[in-house]
C-alpha cells in the first residue's frame, strides 16, 4: 500500500481529530485574516532593479516624498460666473482651509491650488483661461501606498461642497475606486456565484449532503487563504488584487477538487465496496490526482516569482497559498467527513438525480458512444479543430500593452469623468508626467542638457526649470507632460541617449519610464517564465504518468487553448468588439494581467489534463489497450470534468459583471479557456490525438521509466480490486 492509501486509513481511523484540527486551524486563519483589505496596497506594479524607479527614490529622498497628485480636486463655477466671484473663491478657501484641521491625522494639507490657503502654494496655471474651472491639489499623510489609501478611505467623502460641481480624481481617488469595485465584485460573488454553485451542485449529486461538502471545502479554503496571505502582508507589500484572485482560484478550484473526490467515493460505494475501503481508494485514485493536479498548477503560477514586480509576487503568494489550501483540505477534512458518512453521503436528496453510476455504467453511457465517435474518426476531428484554434489565436498580431489607467473603469464612472476632465482642461498638469533626475556637481552643467531635453520627440510641453534640492545639493528634478502614456518609448530612449558632461548621471523616471521600464521587464522574463513552467510540469506529469509523449502533447493543447484565449481577449478588450455591450473602452492591455493569465490558464489547462489522463492510465495499468483506456478514462471523467468546468464558469461568471476592465479580462480569459479546455481539447482533441498517436502515446526512454517506477509516483495497483470489469470489444465499434 503506498502513502495514499495508509493517508486514506488514518483519516478514516482519526476521522474526528482530523476534522476537529483542520476546521479549527482553517477558522483561526480566517479570523486572523479579517480586516485583510487594510494591509494591502495598490502598489507593486513597477520593477524596483529598474532606472525609473532608481530615479524615484532618488528623488524622493532628495526632495521628499511628492504628495503633488494625491487628490487633485476639479471646482467648477456655475452658469454666468467664474472662480474669481467672491461667494464662489471665499466658500472653496473656507473648505480647503478646513480639511487639514478636521483630518489632522488624515490630510497634510493643500500642496497647491489656484487661490491663496493656509497649508498650500498659489498657482495661476491651476485655472482655466475662460476662468470657469479651478484646481487644488491636496496631499494625504501616509509613509507608503497602504497607509495613504486607509487614509482617503476615511477622508474620502469629505471633499465635495453641497451645492457645488466638485469632481474628485488623482492618484489616491482612481486608486480607491478600483478597489471599491474589486470589493462589489467580491459582494456579488457572495450572493450569486455561492448560491448557484450550491444549486448546480444539488443536481450534479442529487443530494443536500453530498452537494454541501466540496462547497464547504471552498469557503474554508478562502478562509485559510486569506489568513495566509494577511501573514505575508507582515514581510511585503501585497497588492490589492490580491482578494478576487483568491477568492475566485479558491472557491472554484477547492470545489473541483471536492467535486472529484466526493464522485469517486460514490462510485467506489455503487461499486459494492464498504466505506472504509472506499474512502482508502478514493485516496489512493482521486486525492493522488489531486495532489499532482496543484502541484502542477503551483508550478504554474510560481512562474511569477521569476518577475520583479511586487504585483505578480503577491499574486503568487496568494493563489499559491489558495491551491495548496484546496487540496490540503480535500484530502484530510474530506476524507474524514466521507469516513463519517459512508452511504449517508446520498442524504437529503432526490432519487431521481441522486442515482450513482458505477465504471461500468459510465462505459456505456454518453461519453462512451461521443468518444467512440471520436476514436473512429480522429483525423476528422482533429484537423477542423486544431485549424479552428489556429484561426482564434490570429487576432493576437494586434495584442499591445499599455499601463494603469482610470481608463480601466467604465465611461461613465464619476471618479474616471473627474479625470478626464482635468486631463483635458489642463493637460499640462497630467497626473503621469516625465520626469528628469540629474546628479551634478556644477549647476552650470545641468542647463544645456535640459536644453537638448526639451527637443525630445512626443513631449506635450517643456520641461520645468530644474529644481534644486535644498538636502541634496547636487540633485535636480523637472518634469514634462507627455502626449501620450502608451506610447513614450521614443521620448524615453531619446532622453536615456543624450550625451552627458563628464561627471554628470541622469535617470528618467516618472509613471512613463516606470511603466515602460515594467513592460520591458515583463517582457524580457515571460520566455523564462514558459520555459520553466513548461520544464517543471512536463517533469511531473512523466513522474505521474511514465510517458515523455503524454506531457509533451499536454504542452501543446494547452498552448493551443492559451493561445485560442489570448486570441479572444485581444479581438475583445484591444481590438474592441463588444465594448458598447460590455461598457468598456478599448486600450492597450495590462501586461501583467497577461502574465497573470498565462499562469493562471496554464495551470487549469494542466489540471483537467491530469484528471483525464490520470483515469486513462488507471485502464491501462489494468491491462487495457490504448483505445480502451484512452475511452474508459474520457467516459468516466466526461460527465464530472463538465461539471467541475461548469462550476468554475459561474464563480468566474460573477466577475465577468465587473465594472473594472481588468476583472473582466481575466473573468472572460477563464471563461474562454475553461470553455476551450473542457470541451474541445479534453474531450475531442485530446481522444483523437491520443489515438493517431496509438501506443506511442506511452512511449519514454526505458532509463527514465526505470527511475520513475523507482521513486514511485505511477499509478497505483489497487490491491484490493472486485474482479475486473469487462470492457467492451472496440472491434466491432470501429468495423
Amino acid at each position: 500500500m503506498n502513502l495514499f492509501g495508509r493517508w486514506g486509513e488514518l483519516a478514516c481511523r482519526l476521522r474526528f481529530a482530523v476534522i476537529g484540527v483542520m476546521v479549527a486551524g482553517l477558522l483561526a486563519l480566517g479570523g486572523y485574516g479579517m480586516g485583510l483589505d487594510n494591509h494591502l496596497s495598490s502598489g507593486g506594479m513597477f520593477d524596483d532593479s529598474s532606472e525609473s524607479v532608481e530615479a524615484a527614490r532618488i528623488a524622493g529622498g532628495a526632495f521628499g516624498a511628492t504628495h503633488d497628485v494625491d487628490v487633485v480636486v476639479l471646482f467648477t463655477a456655475p452658469d454666468g460666473r467664474t472662480v474669481d466671484d467672491p461667494g464662489f473663491s471665499e466658500t472653496v478657501v473656507a473648505h480647503l482651509n478646513a480639511l487639514p484641521r478636521d483630518h489632522p491625522g488624515q490630510i497634510a494639507g493643500v500642496k497647491a491650488s489656484y487661490w491663496q490657503t493656509e497649508t498650500g502654494a498659489v498657482s495661476a496655471a491651476l485655472v482655466t483661461k475662460d476662468r470657469t474651472r479651478a484646481l487644488a491639489a491636496i496631499g494625504l499623510r501616509g509613509a507608503n501606498d497602504a497607509e495613504m489609501a486607509l487614509n482617503y478611505r476615511i477622508v474620502k467623502d469629505d471633499f465635495g461642497i453641497p451645492g457645488m460641481d466638485v469632481r474628485v480624481a488623482g492618484m489616491q481617488p482612481v486608486s480607491a475606486t478600483l478597489n471599491n469595485t474589486v470589493a462589489d465584485d467580491l459582494h456579488r460573488m457572495e450572493l450569486m456565484a455561492i448560491p448557484l454553485v450550491g444549486v448546480l451542485l444539488f443536481f450534479i449529486f442529487g443530494g443536500v449532503v453530498a452537494a454541501a461538502l466540496p462547497l464547504l471545502i471552498g469557503l474554508l479554503t478562502i478562509f485559510g487563504a486569506f489568513g495566509v496571505v494577511r501573514f505575508v502582508t507582515n514581510f511585503t507589500e501585497v497588492n490589492s488584487f490580491v482578494s478576487p484572485v483568491v477568492s475566485m482560484i479558491g472557491l472554484g478550484l477547492a470545489i473541483d477538487y471536492g467535486l472529484f473526490i466526493v464522485s469517486r467515493f460514490r462510485e467506489e460505494l455503487a461499486a459494492g465496496y464498504d466505506t472504509r475501503t472506499a474512502v482508502k481508494r478514493t485516496v489512493m485514485t482521486a486525492g493522488r490526482t489531486v495532489v499532482f493536479s496543484a502541484t502542477m498548477i503551483v508550478a504554474s503560477l510560481g512562474g511569477l516569482l521569476l518577475f520583479p514586480q511586487g504585483f505578480l509576487k503577491s499574486i503568487a503568494y496568494g493563489a499559491i497559498a489558495t491551491v495548496t489550501i484546496a487540496a490540503l483540505t480535500a484530502l484530510t477534512v474530506l476524507p474524514a467527513v466521507l469516513a463519517i458518512l459512508g452511504p449517508r453521503v446520498d442524504m437529503l436528496g432526490l432519487n431521481r438525480f441522486r442515482r450513482t453510476k458505477s465504471a461500468a455504467k459510465l462505459e456505456s453511457g454518453f461519453w462512451w458512444r461521443s468518444t467512440g465517435w471520436v476514436l473512429r474518426h480522429p483525423r476528422k476531428v482533429a484537423i477542423p479543430l486544431v485549424l479552428g484554434l489556429l484561426l482564434l489565436i490570429i487576432p493576437m498580431r494586434n495584442l499591445i500593452f499599455g499601463g494603469f489607467s482610470e481608463k480601466y473603469l467604465p465611461p461613465d464612472n464619476p471618479t474616471r469623468v473627474a479625470q478626464e476632465q482635468i486631463d483635458k482642461h489642463f493637460p499640462l498638469r497630467k497626473a503621469d508626467p516625465l520626469e528628469i533626475v540629474f546628479i551634478s556637481g556644477t549647476s552650470a552643467a545641468v542647463g544645456p542638457v535640459w536644453n537638448v531635453a526639451n527637443q525630445a520627440p512626443g513631449l506635450a510641453g517643456q520641461f520645468e526649470i530644474p529644481a534644486r534640492s535644498s538636502t541634496q545639493p547636487d540633485v535636480y528634478r523637472t518634469k514634462a507632460p507627455v502626449v501620450d502614456i502608451n506610447h513614450a518609448g521614443a521620448t524615453i530612449e531619446y532622453l536615456r541617449k543624450m550625451e552627458l558632461p563628464e561627471g554628470m548621471t541622469l535617470l528618467v523616471g516618472g509613471v512613463p519610464a516606470l511603466q515602460k521600464d515594467s513592460i520591458d521587464a515583463l517582457l524580457q522574463r515571460i520566455p523564462w517564465m514558459i520555459a520553466l513552467v513548461l520544464l517543471v510540469t512536463t517533469l511531473l506529469m512523466f513522474l505521474t504518468f511514465g510517458s515523455l509523449v503524454l506531457p509533451i502533447k499536454a504542452a501543446l493543447m494547452s498552448g493551443l487553448g492559451l493561445g485560442s484565449t489570448l486570441g479572444i481577449l485581444t479581438w475583445v478588450f484591444i481590438e474592441g468588439h463588444g465594448a458598447s455591450l460590455l461598457n468598456f473602452t478599448p486600450q492597450p492591455g495590462q501586461a501583467t494581467m497577461l502574465v497573470l493569465i498565462i499562469a493562471i490558464v496554464y495551470g487549469l489547462s494542466t489540471d483537467y489534463e491530469v484528471f483525464l489522463v490520470s483515469r486513462m492510465v488507471e485502464a491501462r495499468s489494468r491491462g487495457a489497450s490504448t483505445e480502451e483506456a484512452i475511452r474508459t478514462g474520457t467516459a468516466q471523467t466526461g460527465g464530472i470534468i463538465t461539471a467541475a468546468a461548469l462550476i468554475l464558469l459561474v464563480v468566474t461568471g460573477a466577475f465577468a459583471f465587473s465594472d473594472l476592465v481588468l476583472m473582466q479580462y481575466i473573468a472572460y480569459g477563464m471563461i474562454a479557456a475553461l470553455f476551450i479546455d473542457a470541451t474541445v481539447l479534453r474531450m475531442f482533441l485530446v481522444p483523437a490525438t491520443m489515438r493517431l498517436l496509438g501506443d506511442r502515446v506511452w512511449w519514454a526512454p526505458a532509463w527514465m521509466q526505470r527511475i520513475q517506477r523507482r521513486i514511485g509516483m505511477g499509478e497505483p495497483i489497487l490491491d484490493d480490486e472486485l474482479p475486473p470489469i469487462t470492457v467492451p470489444d472496440l472491434t466491432e465499434a470501429r468495423h
